[in-house]
């Protein structure tokens, strides 16, 4: 018998899912934000107390939030930046562009490496890789002795075109007795754009000693506790790596959650035929959203996490800050408001009881009837605590009664969540009427069914577990790494040979990444992609690749471009000049996911309601009946109006929908045209 276990660490809870003799158990315990491995090591030890044997695990993911927290905080290692001479000033110069338009007081964040640790080195290549001007190595090794940091960073000027440099300047860093972690863009961002390069390059250099040291704890737990599966983490591009890889490179892991749960998704639609889908996944604080298309999640390689730019491939995940949590207020203009702030877990909405004066979107739902906060908590609030700050501050200002505030509460907030589908969706091209909608996080399930009315969705799938089901995705994902190196090149003068020399290059770091992960040869797969533009553009779209190059193959990837480009933005150049701007290789090691499927807890529909209440919808109160999720079975239907309490998340079932439950336990909800 061997056992598999996800653990995804999220801001109030982590998450531990496991799989061991056919049974999957969950078990949610507090995260520990100063020692966030106590909280890993916590919810497993307790999942062995509650009989997981952890010497028989054959495989151990985990979700993680470190590095994320260690940029919004700007809390980092001492790092050095060794640079092209000229160039010392990148990271404070940035770009032109601004957070804030109009705001004319608007200030750039403060760069990862300050200015008086910094240094400049003779050399120079130009943009296809020749060298103008040699290295100075005695350069080098006079600056070695004046690096005091905890990590370096090395980020010279076309680096990707030839790493030579870069290799060298570490060589001698090392001989001259540099003993900490040093990090080069080549083998971290090997992309263009010199500010985001060096800015990733710094960061990735910056979190290294951190995340190595959170890494080594939790791996030196796992051999005293006589776990012998190696420990992997998810990345932000969806896919598992080896802990040693994600120590390497830490911003190949800031978006580590969001990505497990797009994945987790993903599997479960794949059981229910959809490989097109939209992903909601709304906690308290937020809802990140995501488009799924052909079974594989849109990737991009400009994603921003805190306010510094990050060049590693990430899931195309947008996130609004629209959650349980989200406070509503009326400002001074007299309109309703809805986020972007939260009520966190501590004091939380109204109704947790834990001291919120402020009302919630939770706090909507509890007013009308949708939710019972008594069967999640201890000691709620009471009914007329929560009634009460939604008359102080919503329905007395707005000369409304509270039903009503409590509408324009879930009005606005399900606005905000149509508008971040959209911009995923409409705004690239894409019907909604074409996909699914995964609902998942514990608001996602309460809401997705109206939004999905409003996009005219057809059908919403809410997965059994849809509370955790981050830490679903961990025991299903693929093992995957993504390298990458531009080659900026008119199109016309791309040289398939030489192309394909590169995209081996980028093979072989892919194969051995994959032997290190102990990827069997057979189970290993590569697929390769590039970046292309018409001349003039400033932006790429990534297109597939086949395997080998000649001239009729490069001519079949550029009428892909040119269909990208129609689709995404409604038009194409057929006859305009290409470029390219970068390759890009994927390594797969494919793996079985274990199976999910639920146990028919039997009986009938009606049994399993617990009771009847009103709840409000739309402009009227309906009495509804409320039914406990773990005890629907299979093939059952439960029509709308209705409510499906889960031990974790709770399903709204609108007025003309009807829910089925699916022998995996998801409910599938159809959405009335």
């Amino acid at each position: 018998m061997t056992g598999r276990a996800g653990v995804d660490v999220g801001g109030t809870f982590t998450d531990v899912v496991t799989v061991s003799d056919g049974a999957v158990r969950v078990r949610k315990v507090p995260s520990t934000p100063d020692s966030p491995d106590e909280g890993v090591v916590d919810g497993l030890e307790r999942a062995a107390a509650d009989g997981l044997d952890l010497e028989t695990l054959s495989f151990l993911g985990h979700g993680t939030t470190h590095a994320t927290n260690a940029v919004l905080e700007g809390e980092w290692a001492e790092t050095a930046l060794v640079t092209t001479e000229g160039f010392r000033d990148v990271l404070e110069i940035g770009r032109q562009t601004r957070p804030h338009l109009y705001d004319l007081h608007a200030e750039k964040p403060d760069p990862v490496v300050p200015r008086d640790r910094r240094y400049e080195v003779p050399e120079r290549l130009d943009e296809r890789g020749t060298v103008l001007e040699p290295l100075d190595e005695g350069a080098v090794r006079d600056l070695a002795g004046e690096l005091e940091a905890e990590s370096v960073a090395v980020c010279l000027l076309f680096a990707f075109e030839d790493d030579s440099h870069e290799r060298r300047v570490a060589e001698l860093l090392r001989e001259a007795g540099v003993d900490v972690p040093i990090t080069l863009s080549s083998a971290t961002s090997g992309e263009i754009r010199e500010y985001e390069r060096t800015a990733t390059t710094a960061l990735d250099a910056a979190l290294r000693p951190a995340m190595a040291r959170y890494l080594s704890r939790l791996d030196d737990w796992r051999s005293r506790a006589g776990v012998p599966a190696p420990l992997s983490v998810m990345t932000s591009a969806g896919g598992l790596v080896a802990a040693d890889a994600a120590a390497r490179r830490p911003t190949t892991t800031l978006l580590s959650g969001p990505a497990a749960g797009v994945r987790g998704a993903v599997h479960v639609a794949a059981r229910h035929g959809h490989e097109d889908l939209l992903t909601m996944d709304m906690g308290g604080t937020s809802c990140d959203v995501s488009l799924v298309r052909g079974g594989e999640p849109t990737v991009t390689a400009d994603a921003t996490v805190g306010e510094y730019p990050v060049g590693a491939a990430a899931l195309d995940v947008h996130t609004v800050g629209a959650g349980g949590g989200s406070v509503a207020r009326v400002d001074d203009g007299g309109a309703l408001r809805v986020g972007p702030e939260s009520a966190g877990a501590q004091p939380g909405p109204v109704c947790y009881g834990r001291g919120g004066e402020r009302p919630t979107t939770t706090d909507a739902h509890a007013v009308l009837g949708r939710i019972r906060p008594d069967r999640l908590l201890d000691d709620p609030a009471g009914a007329d605590a929560v009634r009460d700050a939604l008359r102080a501050h919503l329905a007395g200002p707005l000369d409304a009664t509270v039903e009503d505030a409590a509408r324009g509460v879930l009005d606005v907030a399900t606005a905000s969540l149509e508008r971040a589908l959209r911009v995923v969706s409409v705004e690239r091209g894409h019907d909604p009427r074409d996909y699914a909608l995964v609902a998942y996080g514990g608001a996602g399930p309460l809401h997705a069914p109206r939004v999905a009315e409003r996009l005219d969705v057809p059908r919403v799938l809410v997965p059994r577990h849809a509370g955790v089901l981050s830490a679903v995705g961990l025991l299903v994902g693929d093992v995957r790494y993504d390298h990458s190196t531009s080659r900026v090149r008119p199109w016309a003068e791309v040289d398939p040979a030489a192309t394909d020399d590169a995209y081996a290059d980028l093979e072989a770091r892919g194969r051995e990444d994959l032997a290190d992960a102990g990827v069997d040869a057979a189970d290993r797969r590569f697929e390769r992609r590039a970046d292309l533009r018409y001349a003039g553009q400033t932006y790429s779209l990534a297109v597939p690749v086949p395997g080998t190059l000649d001239a009729a193959a490069l001519d079949a990837v550029a009428e892909r471009f040119h269909d990208r480009h129609a689709e995404r933005y409604g038009h194409a150049d057929r006859d305009g000049d290409l470029e390219l701007v970068t390759l890009r290789l994927r390594a797969v090691g494919e793996t079985d996911p274990p199976d999910l499927a639920a146990t028919d807890p039997g009986g009938t529909v009606a049994a399993a309601r617990r009771e009847r209440r009103p709840v409000g919808f739309d402009d009227a109160t309906h009495e509804t009946p409320v039914y406990a999720r773990e005890r629907l079975p299979h093939g059952g239907t439960v029509v709308g109006p209705a409510i499906v309490e889960g031990g974790e998340s709770t399903c709204l079932v609108r007025p003309g929908q009807s829910a089925r439950v699916a022998d995996d336990g998801t409910l599938v909800v159809e959405v009335a045209p």
